[in-house]
């Protein structure tokens, strides 16, 4: 039944070489250590979390509650949005989203310039969504595993980003993690 613990797990540990970015490019060099994260975490850690979500969803297990149109209609509103966002976080930060780098520099402007992490706060609208179009306990089980390693993967890339770029530390400061301010 938690057969898709195996490739979520491993997926999500490979997936978290971008924040040892500057731990592998002190060992391998700016571009061995932007090689390094890209083949762990695009080509390997990626698509591993993805298959283990979806034998999540093919698993058989107890039904949390029995989906409606609604939760239906609200489950794809909350996964297209997050993609939104994703793809929206991705158009500002360009090949630092896919090849983060020593050399970046920091993206302050677009949705960066409300939200630290968009790409993270679009995958959580997308896990939600998830556990409203599955509800069942083996996508509860997946959901709640991916909202923790988000939060995880976020600590550690800041403290990878705030050793790579210097204005790190006071853009945290002003700018929220996940959830844009409400204006004062």
């Amino acid at each position: 039944m938690f057969t898709f613990l195996i490739p979520l797990l491993i997926g999500f540990a490979l997936n978290s070489a971008s924040a040892f970015t500057t731990f592998f490019s002190s060992r391998l060099g700016e571009r061995g250590g932007r090689l390094a994260c890209v083949i762990l975490r695009d080509v390997l850690g990626i698509p591993v979390w993805v298959i283990g979500y979806g034998v999540a969803a093919l698993s058989t297990s107890s039904q949390l509650f029995i989906p409606t149109t609604f939760t239906s209609i609200f489950a794809w509103l909350l996964i297209v949005f997050g993609a939104l966002i994703i793809i929206a976080g991705m158009f500002s930060l360009r090949w630092k989203a896919a090849a983060p780098s020593v050399k970046d520099t920091l993206v302050d402007n677009g949705l960066y310039a409300y939200i630290r992490h968009p790409l993270y706060s679009g995958m959580y609208m997308e896990l939600a969504g998830l556990l409203l179009w599955f509800p069942e306990l083996s996508m509860l089980v997946a959901v709640l595993l991916g909202m923790l390693w988000v939060w995880l993967q976020a600590r550690f890339e800041e403290m990878d980003l705030i050793q790579r770029l210097p204005a790190y530390a006071e853009y945290m400061q002003r700018v929220p993690r996940f959830i844009p301010k409400l204006k004062n």
